[in-house]
């Protein structure tokens, strides 16, 4: 039985367009610096430049465009603190925006805009969201494996009834599952209603073509090989959806005969050793899209659907991979 859900979202994808305007900017003469040591905080330099501000705040420095300024201000007008969202109208800021006064007070950036409003930005939010902080960062930490090194790691599967009923169990798991892309949990019920409740404790259940949560065999009752007893190499599935499953869900219920087993490959791991070993070919597949496509042409089901995207999917700003196709 197999269940596909809730595909994280890993598609964290910042705009560029302000640091790209921001090195065109870097070289303008015009510029005016503070530099304040704030009570029982790291000093903090800024140079108010035309159109941005240079924040010297640890080791590198960090450029912040005065419109993104004002549109991230936290102030109770411009910011719902209870839903985390905007009030401002990011439309109605003057692109030539500049701050008439800014100062370093208690750890934060203050500027006082035209009209009046005042922007308090912590130094740190400010550290963590930048730009050249981002780049640095990685998105998503994992362990890169091949079976030597995950037989070393000897990662406990969860068991069924405490994964059920103790949120700490269901932390592990969730943990294991993030560096290591794989978890397991043992003794689950050989029930599709059992399957379906393992499923929910960690996401919504995502809705296919082949439905939410759908048993099978090798009956060859839909156009797959998966239905078939032809046994399937490694491969990534749901590539042909235009952005395919982050988590699936897969349960032995019944199992008659000989073969079967499940080979698990960490694609990370290879992409790894191929951009150490072949760079052009890395690049190759992380920038040239390509059609993935799902054709199904039986009695009872008529399905053609088309992803297109690179094998290999790169964040750019750091070269980090989020997905695999």
């Amino acid at each position: 039985m197999a269940g596909m859900f809730g595909t994280l979202n890993r598609n964290l994808r910042p705009t560029l367009k302000r640091v790209q305007l921001l090195s065109v900017l870097r070289n303008t003469p015009w510029s005016h610096e503070v530099q304040i040591r704030a009570c029982a905080a790291a000093a903090a330099t800024f140079q108010l430049r035309e159109g941005y501000l240079v924040l010297n705040y640890g080791v590198t420095p960090m450029y912040f465009n005065y419109v993104w300024l004002r549109d991230h201000c936290h102030s109770a007008s411009s910011y719902n603190a209870a839903t985390n969202q905007r009030n401002v109208d990011t439309g109605s800021i003057d692109l030539s925006i500049r701050p008439d006064k800014a100062a370093v007070e208690d750890g934060h950036l203050v500027l006082t805009w035209p009209g009046g409003h005042v922007s308090k930005h912590s130094l740190s939010w400010l550290a963590k969201n930048s730009y050249e902080r981002t780049k640095d960062c990685t998105i998503q930490p994992r362990i890169l494996w091949n079976s030597d090194i995950y037989k070393k790691a000897n990662i406990q599967s969860a068991k069924w009834d405490t994964f059920m009923s103790c949120d700490d169990e269901l932390k592990k798991f969730l943990q294991n599952y993030l560096l290591y892309g794989i978890a397991f949990v043992d003794n689950v019920p050989a029930t599709v209603e059992a399957t379906e409740a393992v499923t929910q404790r960690v996401s919504v259940i995502r809705e296919t073509t082949y439905g939410r949560m759908w048993s099978f065999t090798s009956d060859f009752s839909r156009g797959d090989t998966a239905y078939s007893q032809l046994a399937l190499d490694r491969h990534t599935d749901t590539s042909y959806f235009q952005e395919p499953c982050g988590i699936q869900v897969f349960h032995c219920l019944k199992h008659e005969g000989t073969g079967g087993r499940t080979l698990l490959v960490d694609g990370f791991y290879a992409a790894e050793k191929l951009c150490q070993q072949s760079p052009k070919s890395f690049e190759l597949l992380a920038h040239v899209p390509i059609k993935h496509e799902y054709i199904e042409n039986t009695d009872n089901h008529k399905n053609h659907m088309i992803g297109i995207g690179p094998v290999l999917n790169v964040y750019p700003w750091n070269k980090e991979i989020y997905l695999i196709r």
